[in-house]
């Protein structure tokens, strides 16, 4: 296994602390941040904010894109603007960063797991047909849970690493049980699924560009949709519910401060800008990862489905026995490299242990097999050019 790490410090040199996933800045990224200070408008209000949500929007293949503060409360809004609420059930996967059942959870309603795929590690088709023939049922009005009556109100599915999850299945399958879908794209922006980009599948799809994101903006998200009257009451519920008025606070209803800062968003117009050379960079370093792996026996890169393209946010490979796993992460202590475990799946987590949930055979193996490995694109250059 030291082979392994012998070839990660060939793309970064040196010996000191190699972190995981860390932001690239340049120039560019100063200039626009420096604008927006010599500006003054710095908050919620100015010509970057609304530059970025038009960026964004060409990204995600939507006619609209809505910044606020971070992922997770863009996702907690795209549920908000669909009615989503106490005593209603929203189906996503257990293997997911908590910010996607904390986003449900804040709504009120309860989170249900289903099992991934195991190659794509997003929703599980097959799991989330079984888990609404075999847990739910059709009460004349709307679909609700067996057991407590509970309304099942969305599917959310998410693009683990940036892989894409088979949307067109999922799609289907929510069509058929007349369940909107909000998509968590908060790690795949860029991302492709049969050429169509990640964000515009579903009803609403949530971003996130936190510090380890392929785009930054220091902390932020947004929500994509190609409907006018989601993106306009989003915006409206996200600065605070305020009638527009020259001189008064009139607020219609309880809202939110959670509007993208200009500041943040200048970085991230910035990084926008440059979004295919940053996309390019990390699908190189797959590239290297995945010529690297190729001959392991014991060690299986995770790559990117055949009918998809992955921004490969965060690259991953998969051990075929647990304890070689635990071996590797002793090693790169001593190695100075900083890998990570896949997240502990949501069914574990002690505040969602009483939530419904499917068979986990291929969540739990997942959590038990994989760890991340650097995906920065500040690698030095590679010789197997595309």
């Amino acid at each position: 296994m030291t082979g392994v790490f012998q070839h990660i410090r060939k793309l970064f040199p040196g010996d000191g602390f190699l972190p995981l996933h860390e932001p690239v800045f340049d120039d560019s990224d100063k200039a626009l941040v420096l604008d927006t200070i010599d500006s003054t408008f710095v908050s919620s209000v100015g010509k970057y904010v609304d530059e970025f949500e038009v960026l964004l929007a060409e990204l995600a293949g939507t006619k609209r894109a809505v910044a606020v503060v971070n992922g997770t409360q863009a996702l907690y809004l795209a549920l908000k603007v669909l009615d989503i609420g106490p005593d209603d059930l929203v189906i996503t996967q257990s293997l997911t960063f908590v910010a996607t059942a904390n986003a449900i959870a804040y709504t009120g309603a309860k989170p249900a797991f289903v099992d991934v795929d195991p190659d794509r590690l997003s929703i599980c088709p097959k799991a989330l047909r079984h888990f609404l023939e075999t847990q739910t049922k059709d009460n004349g009005t709307t679909r609700v849970e067996v057991s407590t009556g509970r309304r099942v109100a969305a599917v959310v599915p998410m693009h683990t690493f940036g892989h894409p999850a088979q949307m067109d299945e999922i799609l289907d399958i929510c069509k058929e049980f007349q369940l909107p879908v909000v998509e968590d794209a908060a790690e795949g922006l860029g991302s492709l699924y049969k050429n169509r980009p990640i964000g515009s599948f579903g009803t609403l799809a949530a971003f996130s560009f936190n510090g380890n994101k392929i785009v930054t903006t220091g902390g932020g998200g947004a929500i994509a949709t190609n409907s006018d009257q989601l993106a306009d009451r989003l915006k409206y519920l996200s600065t605070t519910a305020k009638k527009p008025d020259p001189f008064e606070f009139i607020h219609t209803e309880v809202g939110y401060n959670f509007r993208l800062p200009n500041l943040n968003a200048a970085l991230g117009v910035s990084q926008l800008r440059r979004f295919d050379h940053v996309l390019e960079k990390q699908q190189r370093l797959a590239d290297s990862y995945r010529s690297f792996f190729k001959d392991q026996s014991e060690i299986r890169f995770i790559d990117q489905p055949t009918d998809s393209k992955s921004n490969f946010w965060m690259n991953a490979i998969r051990f075929t026995h647990p304890d070689r796993l635990s071996q590797f992460l002793e090693l790169s202590r001593s190695e100075n490299v900083m890998v990570r475990l896949i997240w502990r799946p949501m069914h574990l987590l002690e505040m969602f242990q009483d939530c419904p949930k499917g068979d986990m055979t291929q969540t739990e193996l997942a959590y038990k097999s994989i760890v991340n490995i650097p995906s920065s694109i500040n690698y030095s250059e590679l010789k197997n050019e595309r």
